[in-house]
């Protein structure tokens, strides 16, 4: 039990360094059986979040986690929820 956060704000434009923080936190959340995950890509122009839904949606990824959950009212967050 218990909950990740990740925040993109720092690395917003290093690609391979967004990828590795999303693999690294998905897998830690796996291993420590979090069962929630916050990630802030901030708000922008929303690249970055697509980007990240775009990683969420990869099938050896997509596997790992339960749901996605966008925030209503902070457009900048994601939550990926976990089941075990």
């Amino acid at each position: 039990m218990g909950k990740l956060k990740l925040d993109l704000h720092d690395i917003y434009s290093d690609g391979r360094r967004i990828e590795e923080s999303l693999s690294r936190i998905v897998f830690e959340a796996v291993k420590k059986k979090i069962t929630e995950v916050e990630i802030i890509p901030g708000k922008g122009s929303g690249q970055l979040k697509k980007s990240v839904l775009r990683f969420l949606e990869q099938p050896e990824i997509k596997k790992l986690y339960h749901r996605i959950e966008k925030d209503d009212k902070n457009f900048g967050r994601i939550f990926v929820h976990f089941r075990y």
